[in-house]
């Protein structure tokens, strides 16, 4: 936690700035505690998974890239608004990069408010617009070894500016990544 002329900043992280991109396993209790406050009567943790079937195909683990320069920032934007927009107390947001095995948390938002429904509300909020707005793409990887970019056609513009300046080797997609 961060603190800001005498005043807990509302948007921490598990690195302390409120949104991060990890290369190692998320820590979803770390982002609950980051968030945790005696003004908050709820904490709500989001943990998005790595699962083992998407529409009938079976994956071994997923992959997600990520534009950085760009998708970290836009992480710590939508921090900032869910805070302003809910009314939380905290908020912290991680988002695994790299290879992710079945099983394994690929993504937790963590949000903290006074009552319930706005900590839930803007975990949810937060997921969307994760998934819409941040560039970051995602592959599944099959038992057979064949990997597969997910929606490769959609997203948003900010998605679209990032694939036109990021990484692109082998034929990663532009657009949404879900």
């Amino acid at each position: 936690m961060r603190e800001n002329d005498g005043r807990r900043d509302a948007v921490t992280g598990s690195d302390g700035d409120g949104a991060a991109l990890v290369r190692r396993p998320v820590d979803p209790q770390r982002l609950l505690a980051a968030v945790a406050d005696h003004e908050a009567g709820a904490n709500v943790l989001f943990v998005g998974t790595a699962r083992a079937l998407t529409n009938g195909r079976p994956a071994v683990a997923l992959e997600f890239e990520a534009h950085e320069p760009m998708a970290g920032p836009e992480l710590e934007r939508l921090c900032r608004v869910a805070v302003e927009k809910f009314g939380l107390v905290a908020c912290a947001v991680e988002h695994r990069l790299g290879r992710v095995p079945v099983g394994e948390a690929s993504v937790a938002v963590a949000a903290s408010a006074p009552h319930r429904r706005e900590a839930f509300a803007a975990a949810e909020w937060l997921m969307e617009r994760i998934k819409r707005e941040v560039p970051i793409w995602k592959c599944e990887e099959r038992p057979d070894g064949r990997r597969d970019w997910i929606h490769p056609g959609g997203g948003g513009a900010a998605q679209h500016e990032a694939a036109a300046r990021g990484p692109r080797a082998g034929g990663r997609p532009r657009g949404r990544r879900r």
